[in-house]
């Protein structure tokens, strides 16, 4: 897509988008849910967008959108929705059609963008604050379906850092032991020959996602029934 506007305002002496394609960008920061924004005039923000290239397909004119503003292919990325109903967006259209992506920890925020907490975010327009909160409950709804939590990890991992990103993403605190019992009965990590430091005590073992297929059984991590 080409004479894209810039992620925060849409360019002078243009007519406004017949759409928008926002992209909600996610990663984790700390022990935190963040969302790359692009910053603004006097404390505005924006998440990325483009004008919606209608002769393009969606999820491919998405990915893009994410390759140009992140630097880098999401790891995990679906349709949020179509978002408008008379809220304000930087680009003037009526509608909007959101994407939620995920990138792995330590992702680097690109020049004039910043990776900001959820719950610290301001300045975003009615329509923008709107995509983020229907995000992250499509990422909540998902996780049972996707392994989010895993394309939000590096290649390889502790199970307490997997844990960690779980509580991130549904917002509470698990049970270490049913954690690690659902995690094995969903068969869904292998063991490497690597093992990390993690402070005092001895290693952790890190492993990776590989899952194993079981004949009628679902693979998945049952959040709902942890404590």
């Amino acid at each position: 897509m080409r004479g894209r506007p810039s992620p925060s305002v849409a360019r002078a002496g243009r007519s406004p988008a017949a759409a928008s394609l926002d992209l909600v960008c996610c990663a984790a920061a700390g022990r935190h849910l963040a969302v790359l924004v692009a910053g603004g005039e006097r404390g505005t923000s924006a998440l990325p967008w483009a004008a919606l290239d209608v002769a393009a397909p969606l999820e491919a004119a998405a990915a893009r959108l994410a390759r140009e503003r992140v630097g880098r292919a999401p790891t995990w990325m679906a349709q949020v929705g179509v978002a408008g109903e008379g809220r304000r967006h930087p680009s003037g259209a009526p509608l909007s059609v959101g994407y939620v992506a995920v990138v792995p920890t330590g992702t680097p925020a690109p020049a004039g963008h910043a990776w900001v907490p959820i719950a610290e975010l301001s300045g975003l327009g009615p329509r923008q604050q709107g995509l983020v909160a229907d995000a992250v409950t499509a990422l909540r709804d998902r996780m049972d379906l996707a392994p989010i939590a895993f394309r939000m990890l590096p290649p390889t991992f502790t199970l307490s850092e997997l844990q960690q990103m779980y509580e991130l993403l549904l917002g509470r605190r698990l049970h270490k032991a049913s954690f690690r019992r659902a995690l094995q009965g969903a068969w869904l990590v292998e063991p490497t020959d690597e093992w990390r430091s993690e402070g005092r005590g001895r290693p952790a073992q890190l492993f990776r996602y590989a899952p194993r297929k079981r004949r009628g059984v679902r693979r998945s991590v049952r959040f709902e029934l942890l404590g």
